[in-house]
C-alpha cells in the first residue's frame, strides 16, 4: 500500500532551495517520492500572502493561507477587510497563521491578542478554517478561542506542543491538533503522550519547513519530504501501521479544509 500523506503546514516560499534540491519542483518531486502528495503552504505577512498564493496557483497539490504570524511586525497591520478580501481566493483554504506568542514577543501584548481576534472574525466570515499557532501562551489563546466563538471556523492547532489536557479543550471547540518534528525529539515525553492518546481522526501531520527537521535530519533545513518522519513516529507511538496514520490524517485534512478527497 503506498502512502498519500499531507504536509498541512509548510512555507514553500522560505525554504533555502540551494541547500535541498535547486528549486521548487525538486522539492515537491522529492516529497512525492516519500509519499507527499500534498501541501499547504502558510502565509506569515501581509507582503507574503501573494507569494504564497501564486505557489498555489502553480502547483495543483499546493494550497495556501491567508493571515499574518503573531510574532511579525515589520509590515503593515492586518484588518479585518484585508484578510477577508486576501482570504476569498479559491486558492486560500486556510486563515492564518495567528495566535499568540508571548516566547518570541514581550511587552504589552495586546496589539497581538487583537491581531488574533481580527484573524478569527475573517475565518468565520468566509467559514474557513484557523491556523493556530500558540508559544507559552495557552491561557489567553484557549480564552480567546472561547470568547469569540472560533469553533464557528474550527481549525487547526499548529506544530501542538502542549500537554493532553490542553489539546482536549481544543478539540472540544472544533480544532485538530497537528504535529511536527517535535514529536520525534527524545524528551518530548509529554507530546508524544498527546499523540498516543487523542483519537486518530482529529490528528493532522506537518513539518513546518523551513524549521524543526524531525529525527533523523534534527539541525538540518526541513522540508515537506520529511512529514513521513513525523508520521512513521507517530505510528511507532500508537502501535499501528503507517499506512494507517496516512490514510485517516489525510482524510482529516480533507475534513479540516473542505478540499476534494
Amino acid at each position: 500500500m503506498s502512502l498519500a500523506l499531507v504536509d498541512t503546514h509548510c512555507h514553500l516560499d522560505m525554504l533555502d532551495l540551494e541547500a535541498i534540491g535547486g528549486d521548487l519542483d525538486s522539492v515537491i518531486r522529492n516529497a512525492a517520492e516519500n509519499g507527499v502528495t500534498r501541501f499547504l503552504t502558510v502565509s506569515i505577512s501581509l507582503e507574503n500572502i501573494p507569494t504564497v498564493i501564486a505557489i498555489a496557483r502553480r502547483y495543483e497539490t499546493v494550497y495556501a493561507s491567508a493571515g499574518v504570524h503573531p510574532n511579525e511586525r515589520n509590515g503593515r497591520e492586518p484588518d479585518v477587510d484585508d484578510l477577508i478580501k486576501l482570504g476569498a481566493d479559491s486558492n486560500v483554504i486556510a486563515i492564518g497563521e495567528t495566535g499568540l506568542d508571548y516566547y518570541r514577543s514581550t511587552g504589552d501584548l495586546k496589539w497581538q491578542r487583537e491581531r488574533f481576534r481580527r484573524h478569527i472574525s475573517a475565518a468565520k466570515y468566509l467559514s474557513k478554517p484557523l491556523i493556530v499557532h500558540s508559544r507559552d501562551a495557552r491561557e489567553d489563546t484557549l480564552r480567546i478561542l472561547a470568547e469569540d466563538d472560533a469553533a464557528q471556523a474550527g481549525g487547526v492547532m499548529h506544530c501542538f506542543a502542549e500537554d493532553l489536557a490542553t489539546a482536549q479543550r481544543c478539540i472540544e471547540m472544533n480544532f485538530y491538533i497537528s504535529f511536527s518534528g517535535i514529536v520525534t525529539f527524545k524528551n518530548t515525553i509529554q507530546l508524544q503522550q498527546v499523540a498516543r492518546e487523542i483519537p486518530l481522526g482529529r490528528m493532522l501531520l506537518e513539518t513546518d519547513s523551513p524549521y524543526l527537521a524531525p529525527v533523523p535530519f534534527r539541525g538540518k533545513t526541513n522540508q515537506p519530504a520529511y512529514v513521513r518522519h513525523v508520521a512513521m513516529r507517530i505510528a511507532e507511538l500508537r502501535g499501528i501501521s503507517v499506512e494507517e496514520v496516512a490514510e485517516v490524517t489525510t482524510q482529516n485534512f480533507v475534513d479540516a479544509f473542505g478540499v476534494a478527497a
